[in-house]
This record gives structure tokens, sequence and C-alpha cells, in this order.
């Protein structure tokens, strides 16, 4: 069996690892926020292993990081107790380490008003929000809010369907249309895939 989204390429290197965190550094060096579009489900995983480890490592600002989506929550509990309960489909060398997914700058958002204050906060942040393709969910939202200033970035981690509106971001358009309005995109817009 081939997964046949991304079955084709290589993930989250350790290139691209190190370009995420290169792009963090600087957005939070610029004092702008970093959103992430992200799939709840195994994508936003991987984003929160990979972060973990740039924190161990000391690769990753002291920032807050938001992770707002309710469906990417409840994956996260479920990927959590896999690790906990030494799940046979974990690689061993991660059983019993739940931890890998955690961050001690970890924000969970679980209900709209806090997807709201995430959205009005100034100084530096990474927010972790699906959709993947910034088609629609909360990060649309965050998107409306922060593509307009160059502090902030936007990090495409994952794949961009043609017509989708995190397609529009890789390809460099210069507006978005976000909920019948047209928005500047003047956010660093970078592929960390």
């Amino acid at each position: 069996i081939v997964e046949s989204t991304y079955g084709d390429r290589r993930h989250m290197e350790n290139s691209t690892v190190e370009r995420l965190a290169d792009l963090i550094t600087r957005t939070a060096e610029r004092g702008g926020v970093v959103v992430i579009p992200a799939f709840a489900v195994d994508r936003t995983e991987v984003v929160l292993f990979h972060l973990h480890h740039l924190h161990l490592t000391g690769r990753l600002p002291p920032v807050p990081i938001y992770l707002d989506s309710p469906m990417a929550l409840d994956a996260l509990k479920i990927y959590r107790n896999a690790l906990a309960d030494e799940a046979a489909d974990i690689s061993r060398e991660f059983w019993g380490r739940a931890g890998v997914l955690d961050l001690p700058a970890l924000e969970e958002v679980v209900d709209t008003q806090g997807s709201k204050r995430v959205s009005r906060r100034n100084g530096s942040a990474v927010i972790i929000a699906g959709a993947g393709m910034a088609s629609g969910g909360r990060v649309v939202h965050h998107l409306k809010s922060f593509l307009p200033d160059p502090r902030n970035s936007v990090a495409l981690v994952g794949y961009q369907a043609e017509g989708t509106r995190g397609r529009q971001l890789l390809e460099g358009t210069t507006s978005v249309k976000i909920h019948g309005q047209y928005v500047a995109v003047r956010a660093e817009v970078v592929l960390v895939e």
C-alpha cells in the first residue's frame, strides 16, 4: 500500500526542519507570528514532534505556540494515548514517550473565543491551525489577521492542491479572498514540506 498524496516525496527531513526553525527564528526576531495551516490528523502531530525536537536542541525561540484546531486536539489525544500505551503501530523507539508531542509553550485552544483571542494577539508566536490547504477552518481567520503584516510568515507544511488558498499563497499571490474580501499578502510565505 502506498500513500498517494505524499508517497512520492520524503517528509520533514533535517534540512526541512532546519528551514522551519530558521523561519520561526526570523519571524520572532521581527516580532511576527508564524501561521502554520496543518491537516488535523498526522501533519499537526508531525509538526509538533519536530517543534519538540527543536525545543530540546535549543533551536526554537521562546515563543508561545498555539494549537487551534478541535479536530487536531482530538487526534493529538489519540496519538498521545497510542504512544503511552505502546500501540503496535507505533515505532518501539517511541513507546511510552507521549511527551514527544509536548512543548512547554504549547497552548491548546479549545473554543472559538480562545481562537479569536489568538487572532488579536500581539507579539511573536506560532499558530498551528486547520485546514492544511488554508481552504477552511480556523486558520482562515488567522490568515486574515496576519497576512497583511510583513513581520509575519506562513509555513506551508503540506500539499497545496490547485485552486486552494494555500496554492495561491505558494505561487506568490499578492492578495487572497477571505470571507468575501481581498486581503493583502505581505507576510513571508515558505514551503516547509
